[in-house]
Parts: structure tokens; C-alpha cells; sequence
């Protein structure tokens, strides 16, 4: 209860007090307070929080900042009925801070610490806790830094985040984001820009700073970016290489060594908008060759003229399974490090041998409140494959019956968001079992429901 106070205490400080200063990032180091600098504001402490000077000149400073995250959670017939349920729901909670430490136009160090909560949570995972760590700790080294040009190296623990995030995410939508220990070059000139770079991915576990980065789960690649292109805009091209030890599928267990080239076109005007990608994997599986793949397109129309801006928008994805059980060749698709979320926070099932035709409808009620309505429907992509979690985890395997039919999960959310620091979330979910989910568990219809309330500073 204390908790919930001193959030209520700091969510009327921000929305009463708080100057208004540019919006959050979702990838908080790409902030950048230096404007500050110029302010002639004085004995502001929100303003000497977001910039301290360090130095006569104001050249070295450092910023702090952060957010805070409560979320509860009711869940009907969680995994469609089978396994441990909870009839009085959780209580989700993160708190994130950050100091972001820059030397003139060349240097700067990037230091973020997590801790994700879960209280009441039926055995909880590493998603959801991860009681404390280091999230983010990594230094750039400006190599070149003009206004069209530039070239950074950036070395150590820190977040990825590419494209529509189908492939590599922060995973905001879950409890605890997930961070990689590795190196990075950031080139960019013009309208192009690239990102060359190697990993591990980082182990949460539910100790106190005892994180670690895993040999065992390796990502390394490139990623171009190419906006205002002729007629579609924006276009990325991007080659993912993926490493796992221990990899499992419907078709067996092994190690995998997985690499992925895709494109992606993208681009919005005063009416519509549209994302559309298509990628490519291979690579071996065990003593199996993988070649899987997935397209998908979403667009959405807004009515600007009409009274609250009604946004029409349809999603439609396929995303290869496997084929055939015991031969030579492995179909089933890998999303390696996705959102969390993928389809609606409920988090039912993950990318992975699905057909999904997602149609939705968006209101904006008031400059401030937005209401969503969607709907989802899906159906497993091979007959001989399972359905899968968003880590790729095996949910229920191919072999309980030939329907394809997984179900339909209608969702609806209430956002408000009052000013930049503060965010409010009211949803509800309801998936309608079908006929492959009955045939493989208890298949339960699943109602979830939630409420979050985010400060960010």
C-alpha cells in the first residue's frame, strides 16, 4: 500500500509541477538534454536532474532519469486452463533509473539498474522477476560526430531495439526489458544509416545483481536503414546471425545456428499508414537444415475529418512450421528476441507456425485518451507443428489432432496519457479457445484483464 501512495504522491508532482521538456524515448540513452544548457531558468531541480554540469564551459554533464511502472493483473484460465492458476490476480512492478555521463561531443557512458517485481504471481519467471541489476552499462566513443555524419562505437551492456521489433526488442511489454553484452558500430550519413554488431544475450535471475551474459545464446549482425526513398518512403535491410546451445523445437532438441536476411518497407502520410516485411532463415538444427520464413503487412487508415479520428487498420501474418516430424529439414520459424506482447499483452502465443489476421479499430476520444478495439484470429501454419510461447517455448506440440484452428482473442484498450510523464493503461482480453487448443489441454477460454500506471522522469 505504501508503494501505491508514493506513486499517487509522484504522479500529482510530475502532472502539476513538472516544465515541459521534450518526449521520453523508449530507448531512454537516445535522449539528449545538452539543449539545457542554453535554459534560463533557474533553481529548476527538475531541470538540474535532466542536466548537471560538470565543467565551467557545460561541456561535461551528466542526466539522470527513469521510470516507474505498477501494473495488476487478474487472469482467467491462464494457459487455457492447464497448469498453476491464480484466482486473485498480481501485482506487477518495475522501477528503472539511469545516469547518462557526457565528455564534450566525443565520449559519453550510459548506466541503467532494473528491478522488476512480481507480488503474487504463481512461479513467477525471469520475465516478470528480476529482483535487481545492472540493466544497461556501455560507453560510445565518438569517432565522428557532424550534423550529416557520424560514426559511433559503443561497447557493453545495453538494449536492442530494430525495425518493428518482431526480430530484436527492448520486451517493454513484459516486467523485465531485456539488455545484451556486446559491441556496437553506428555509422550514418545523409539518409542512410547502419548498425554493425555482436552479443550475448544477458540471463535474468532472481538474485541481486547476478545477471550475466550467456555463451550459450549469441546474436550478432547488421541493420540498414534508407529514409525518404523514392515513392515507399523508408526501407531496411538487415542479415541477423543467431547462435543457441541448447535449442528445442516440436522436431527435436540440439544446438541451432540460425541467420536471417529480411527487408522491411515502411512510411506514413496524413491518412495512412503502412508496414510491410518479409524475411528469410537457414542455417542447422541439430543434423537438420533450417529454412524458415515469415511476411507480414499492417496498414491503417485515420479519418482525420470525422469526430474522434477513427484509425481503421488490418494486420495479417504467416510465419513457417515445420513440415514433417523426423526428417532431414526443420520450417519452424525463430522470432529470436521479439516484444514480449506480440499479439496484445495477454502474451498468449508467440510468432512461430501461425497464419494471424488481426483487424482493429482506434478512437481518439480526446487529445489526451485513445481507445483501441481489436481482433484476432489464428490458425497454426503446419498441421505437424505446435504452437509456441514468445520464447519459443514448446506450448502444446503438433501431433494432438490435424485442426488448425488455434482461436480468437478479442482485445480492448483504454490509454490515457495526460502529459509525457505520465501513462495509464485500462485493458481486457478474451480468447476463445478452438478446435487444436481443446484437442491439445483442457482448452479453457482465457478473460485477462489489467491496469497500469507509468511515471517516467
Amino acid at each position: 500500500m505504501k508503494n501505491w501512495v508514493l506513486l499517487l504522491v509522484l504522479l500529482i508532482s510530475f502532472g502539476c509541477f513538472a516544465q515541459q521538456y521534450p518526449d521520453f524515448k523508449s530507448l531512454r540513452y537516445d535522449e539528449n538534454y545538452s539543449f539545457l544548457k542554453n535554459d534560463t531558468v533557474k533553481n529548476d531541480w527538475y531541470k538540474t536532474m535532466k542536466f548537471l554540469p560538470l565543467s565551467s564551459s557545460q561541456k561535461y554533464y551528466i542526466s539522470f532519469g527513469g521510470s516507474i511502472r505498477y501494473q495488476y493483473f487478474y487472469a482467467k484460465n491462464e494457459n487455457w486452463g492447464d497448469g498453476p492458476q491464480d484466482n486473485d490476480g498480481y501485482i506487477l512492478s518495475r522501477y528503472l533509473f539511469h545516469a547518462d555521463f557526457h565528455a564534450g561531443k566525443f565520449f559519453r557512458a550510459f548506466v541503467q539498474t532494473q528491478s522488476s517485481l512480481a507480488d503474487g504471481r504463481v512461479d513467477p519467471s525471469p520475465v516478470d522477476l528480476n529482483p535487481l541489476e545492472v540493466h544497461q552499462a556501455f560507453a560510445d566513443f565518438n569517432v565522428i560526430n557532424e550534423k550529416s555524419k557520424k560514426l559511433i562505437v559503443r561497447a557493453g551492456r545495453q538494449e536492442l531495439t530494430y525495425g518493428s521489433q518482431r526480430l530484436v526488442a527492448v520486451r517493454d511489454g513484459p516486467n523485465n526489458r531485456q539488455s545484451f553484452d556486446g559491441i556496437k558500430v553506428m555509422t550514418s550519413k545523409d539518409n542512410i544509416s547502419g548498425d554493425f554488431f555482436y552479443s550475448h544475450f544477458v540471463v535474468a535471475h532472481d538474485g541481486i545483481f547476478d545477471d550475466h551474459s550467456s555463451k550459450d545464446r549469441q546474436l550478432w549482425g547488421s541493420y540498414f536503414v534508407i529514409n525518404k526513398a523514392p515513392i515507399i518512403k523508408n526501407i531496411d535491410v538487415y542479415y541477423l546471425g543467431y547462435k543457441r546451445t541448447k535449442a528445442s523445437f516440436n522436431d527435436g532438441a540440439g544446438k541451432e545456428t540460425r541467420h536471417s536476411i529480411g527487408t522491411r518497407i515502411w512510411g506514413k502520410t496524413e491518412n495512412w499508414r503502412y508496414d510491410g516485411e518479409a524475411l528469410y532463415q537457414f542455417g542447422d538444427f541439430a543434423s537438420k537444415n533450417i529454412s524458415a520464413w515469415t511476411a507480414s503487412i499492417n496498414a491503417g487508415y485515420r479519418f482525420n475529418e470525422l469526430k474522434f479520428h477513427p484509425e481503421l487498420s488490418f494486420k495479417a501474418e504467416a510465419i513457417s512450421g515445420d513440415k514433417e516430424v523426423g526428417d532431414n529439414g526443420l520450417q519452424t520459424f525463430n522470432p529470436l528476441f521479439p516484444r514480449g506482447g506480440y499479439f496484445g499483452l495477454a502474451s498468449v502465443i508467440g510468432p512461430a507456425n501461425l497464419i494471424d489476421f488481426h483487424p482493429a479499430v482506434s478512437f481518439e476520444l480526446s487529445k489526451t485518451i485513445d481507445w483501441v478495439i481489436d481482433y484476432d484470429m489464428f490458425w497454426r501454419y503446419s498441421s505437424n507443428d505446435g504452437i509456441y510461447a514468445p520464447n519459443t517455448i514448446l506450448i502444446y506440440p503438433g501431433d494432438t489432432t490435424t485442426a488448425k484452428k488455434i482461436g480468437n482473442q478479442l482485445e480492448t484498450e483504454l490509454i490515457w496519457q495526460p502529459n509525457p510523464y505520465l501513462y495509464f493503461r485500462l485493458e481486457g482480453t478474451w480468447f476463445n479457445a478452438g478446435e487444436y487448443i481443446k484437442a491439445s489441454g483442457t482448452g479453457k477460454d482465457i478473460f485477462f484483464a489489467g491496469i497500469t500506471m507509468q511515471l517516467n522522469f
